[in-house]
């Protein structure tokens, strides 16, 4: 049975989190107010229109248009929202794919081979963090663990620092088949998680390089403007004054849904409606570190 909490509704209702879309939607939303209050002043105060004024049939057209600016945001949000998901999907694969390379490694390599355990150690949240700064466009060094196996130094910074480090991962795992102390056949055991990680930083790269057509975008941003700009005109003759909270709030709803739709079709980013990837990046590191300490 589920235990409902009314309280967590209004938790939600009357808190405003840093990247909510009133923060960032108020300077609008008081010049929509302040548009309709010059309308409503106009039309009822100085011009005195009647209700039966042709300029009222303005309404007619939010009936008609009411229903096309819908589907175009459903279409816009849950494509962006796709984009979200594909995203989460792609760095599950990747905490998965580092947790199972550790496993197989620690199954592999004994503790005789302390060193080469500590490389992967390092290596394989190191790889977690470059892609999470790749898809940032940040370069932190700092951010990724330095022993005598990797030096930071040796990064190239004008190239691409995932590929750099999972080729150093791919050419240890070769060295060792080398030497002796992995088989052929556990090389062709590890092939899927390394392969998976570079597959996984080209999809992640595919959803960041191609955003949605910014005509589309531009249109709705349009759309709504032009939407609300004329809701005044036609609601005020059977609202009057009350037009002005009307127009504010329909206003809010509908720039609301664009704006979080721009927010989540790039989700690699630092709002706070991004995926939490600083998070994964840690958990793909404890997750590691237990499993080769």
């Amino acid at each position: 049975m589920i235990d409902y909490n009314p309280k967590e509704w209004f938790k939600y209702i009357f808190y405003f989190q840093k990247g909510d879309t009133v923060r960032k939607l108020t300077p609008l939303i008081l010049a929509m107010g302040i548009y309709s209050t010059l309308v409503a002043l106009l039309i009822i105060g100085h011009w005195k229109l009647g209700e039966n004024h042709d300029i009222k049939n303005i309404s007619l057209m939010h009936s008609l248009l009411g229903f096309v600016i819908s589907m175009l945001l459903v279409f816009r949000t849950n494509t962006a929202y796709d984009r979200w998901w594909e995203g989460r999907r792609q760095w599950g694969s990747l905490v998965n794919s580092s947790r199972n390379l550790a496993l197989k490694i620690n199954g592999l390599l004994g503790n005789e081979f302390a060193d080469e355990r500590q490389f992967f150690k390092t290596m394989i949240p190191n790889y977690a963090f470059a892609l999470k700064n790749h898809l940032r466009s940040q370069y932190f060094p700092d951010e990724l663990s330095d022993n005598r196996f990797f030096d930071k130094t040796q990064l190239k910074t004008h190239e691409h620092i995932p590929n750099q480090i999972a080729s150093a991962i791919f050419a240890k795992v070769i060295e060792l088949q080398k030497t002796g102390a992995l088989l052929p056949e556990h090389t062709i055991l590890l092939n899927t998680q390394l392969e998976s990680f570079t597959d996984i930083c080209g999809a992640c790269e595919r959803i960041k390089n191609t955003p949605i057509p910014l005509s589309y975008s531009s249109f709705i941003k349009k759309f709504i403007f032009t939407y609300c700009l004329t809701l005044p005109v036609g609601y005020v003759f059977s609202l009057h004054y009350l037009v002005i909270p009307f127009v504010m709030f329909v206003f809010y709803i509908l720039a609301s849904l664009e704006v979080i739709a721009e927010e989540i079709e790039d989700p690699f980013g630092e709002d706070s409606n991004d995926l939490p990837i600083e998070r994964i990046c840690k958990n793909i590191q404890s997750s590691t570190a237990s499993l080769l300490d």
